[in-house]
């Protein structure tokens, strides 16, 4: 197996008395598809919130292609090739689609300083390329304001990949999308990581998704982990399947958040 490229070693966070990330410990490799599931009050946003420097950590490590970055800033982890999607899009919704990642682009090549009158030339062709790969490059004049849910989340996915990354976290990337939508934008993500050699590691509540992309998924409950391994040991493991029924869910379907 091929070097990690994201390393998490005894991650740790508490709120007062309240352990949400407890000595939490995993790897993620190129072109792999990771998914961390768990019942509401996992753990899992906390852990991401740390990944990418948007929450510090109490203890542990966090190494990105052998580099520490834990305590960085988020910008900074963002240009060492981390790249990220939001449970809620986060589009700069008066700017066409095009200009979205026309923006992401700029700041990837320190470019930020140029008037924005002129930044709508620069790197028109690499964004529309970008566009194509998520779909999306037909739309590319659209004001991102009046584009359908699902299409934001494709216009968010090509802003993701506009600075290279090595790594890239998705946050819920199907949440609020119709279930065609979800197993359409997740096999897009999977196709892409597997072309670029990107290691992913996503969040997701409907667990067909998750079942039906994942290489590997780890399973947080309380803050700890409880499993982790292939899918279908995964499903199987009796711990899980405690965790899951416990809520009220099963296997196949959605669960809470």
């Amino acid at each position: 197996m091929s070097a990690p490229v994201l390393e998490v070693a005894g991650l740790a966070k508490a709120f007062g008395g309240v352990r949400a990330v407890d000595d939490v410990s995993f790897t993620v490799v190129a072109g792999e598809l990771l998914a961390m599931i768990g019942p509401n009050g996992a753990g899992k946003s906390t852990c991401f919130n740390m990944l990418n420097g948007q929450l510090s950590a109490d203890a542990g490590a966090v190494r990105l292609l052998g580099r520490d970055v834990l305590g960085m800033k988020p910008r900074a982890i963002w240009r060492l090739g981390v790249g990220r999607t939001f449970q809620i899009t986060a589009t700069f919704t008066s700017m066409t689609v095009r200009e979205n990642v026309q923006m992401a682009l700029l700041s990837h090549r320190h470019g930020l300083g140029s008037l924005l009158s002129r930044a709508s030339a620069r790197h028109r062709n690499e964004a529309d390329a970008l566009l194509g790969r998520v779909g999306m490059r037909e739309q590319g004049d659209r004001v991102c304001g009046v584009l359908a849910y699902g299409d934001l989340k494709r216009v968010e996915l090509a802003v993701a990949l506009a600075n290279d990354p090595k790594l890239l976290l998705m946050d819920e990337p199907t949440a609020g999308m119709a279930p065609k939508e979800r197993i359409e934008l997740m096999a897009l993500a999977a196709s892409l990581a597997r072309e670029r050699e990107v290691a992913v590691l996503f969040t997701e509540h409907d667990m067909d998704v998750v079942f039906a992309h994942a290489d590997r998924i780890i399973v947080l409950d309380r803050g700890r982990l409880i499993a982790q391994g292939e899918p279908a040991a995964v499903r199987a493991d009796p711990q899980v399947q405690a965790v899951y029924l416990g809520s009220g869910a099963m296997f196949g379907h959605e669960v809470p958040a």
